[in-house]
């Protein structure tokens, strides 16, 4: 009950979050195929970026959970300062790289039209990691003191933001000019501005935050605590960089085979996205909660709150993925009215039905370590299993062996499934070896 209570606002505040991507995705497959898989292209390249800010951003969670169990109140205040000095900072280094990024797409081998779509979209689209990722400190800082409300809120409010800049910029409504596929990139700019300003400003006026400081009074530069935000935060952000990189990296593996199988891959990655999301949700409740005994040094409560957390995800992901299969044909067609399109992502759909129990333990997995703030390790596994086996492996099956952009996707469940074992391996070694 403990970790559903905290999980639900997280969870819709991350299918919130998805829905930006997924309204982008359904106002930008209007304008066809080639739009549709440039913006593919682009989220998956940014996202290979943005993960490691996320990462060092997601720091603060366990941080602040671990803080508030040991009832060190005043050093959550602190951990929140700190983080904004090293995720302000990272934001930029961030920006300077993706800038240099998006020249290259050019060679990346994808066709044509799709890159010329692509490289101005993606320059938009950088300009938003400073404001995302000042919304994100203070939405991890909020998450870790257990006050998951305020940016499910404030996530659900951005959707109708984000909307109403689409519809107005992409299709040039209320005077202005056609943008298309730019246009759904300004959107995303003014949205992110929307949430870091409105989450900054509820943090600061709350009365739920005032025993916990979160002004912006700098007493000093702390480096204990921006030393243990960059040990969590770097290896954090790699382990999300290969995870999400093989993703991205299949992505313009797909976009060799072509525009169509891009599309459709865009298509059924967005839906399986969907559910993710409540997987992350369920993972960063289990941070909270595994950080909170961990701070109070509680064995008993640390594996209460892992293995519930295990129990709900593999329920949970088990029935989306029994959803997918029996709606496989239909939900494509709320993207796209192309019928090679639609068919290629029904078949992309049902091994997607297939990989989402893995894929939601895998994440609470290290949702679970990320609490106990032992990150290096995962890091290393999700290397092995994302890139020494599941590329060559959807190499092998995509090319070598002829089963197209299928071949790629099955490759997913083969990382998927040694990570979600290794994490758990982990914890398990954790509980037997560790006294308090």
């Amino acid at each position: 009950k403990q970790t559903l209570k905290l999980a639900y606002p997280v969870i819709i505040g991350q299918l919130g979050h998805m829905m930006l991507g997924v309204v982008d995705s359904l106002m930008v497959g209007r304008l066809g195929a080639v739009p549709l898989a440039a913006s593919s292209l682009v989220n998956g390249l940014i996202l290979l970026i943005m993960v490691l800010g996320i990462g060092m951003s997601v720091a603060l969670t366990p941080l602040v959970a671990i803080a508030k169990g040991s009832e060190k109140h005043d050093d959550c205040g602190i951990i929140l300062r700190q983080g904004l000095l090293v995720n302000i900072i990272f934001s930029f280094l961030l920006v300077i790289a993706i800038y240099f990024l998006s020249d290259l797409i050019y060679y990346m081998e994808q066709p044509v039209e799709v890159a010329e779509y692509a490289e101005s979209y993606l320059k938009i689209l950088n300009i938003s990691i400073i404001p995302f990722m000042l919304f994100q400190t203070y939405k991890q800082f909020s998450e870790g003191l257990s006050f998951t409300k305020p940016p499910m809120v404030i996530l659900v409010f951005s959707n109708i933001v984000n909307a109403f800049g689409n519809w107005v910029l992409i299709y040039g409504n209320l005077g202005f000019p056609k943008l298309e596929l730019d246009g759904a990139g300004y959107s995303t700019l003014l949205t992110r501005v929307f949430m870091a300003v409105a989450i900054f400003i509820y943090i600061r006026k709350s009365k739920s935050f005032q025993e916990f400081d979160p002004s912006l009074k700098f007493k000093s530069i702390n480096w204990s605590v921006i030393r243990k935000i960059i040990d969590l935060g770097i290896p954090g952000g790699f382990q999300m960089f290969f995870e999400v990189g093989g993703f991205a990296f299949a992505a313009i593996m797909v976009g060799w085979i072509g525009v169509k199988e891009l599309a459709a891959h865009q298509i059924a990655l967005n839906l399986a996205s969907i559910t993710f999301m409540v997987g992350l949700g369920i993972s960063i409740s289990a941070t909270i909660r595994v950080g909170n005994y961990f701070g109070k040094r509680d064995i008993v409560g640390i594996r209460k709150a892992g293995n519930s957390a295990l129990i709900i995800i593999a329920t949970l992901m088990g029935s989306f993925g029994l959803m997918f299969f029996v709606l496989r044909n239909y939900l494509p067609t709320l993207y796209i009215n192309d019928i090679e399109v639609i068919k290629i992502a029904s078949s992309l759909i049902i091994i997607a039905a297939i990989f989402q129990i893995v894929d939601g333990l895998q994440v609470v997995g290290v949702g679970i370590l990320r609490g106990l703030t032992d990150l290096k390790a995962p890091m290393i596994i999700s290397f092995i299993a994302y890139w020494i086996i599941g590329l060559p492996v959807a190499y092998l099956l995509g090319f070598t062996l002829e089963f197209g952009a299928q071949g790629v996707w099955v490759s997913f469940v083969v990382g998927l499934s040694l990570a979600a074992l290794f994490f758990y391996l982990r914890f398990r070694k954790f509980l037997r070896t560790t006294k308090f």
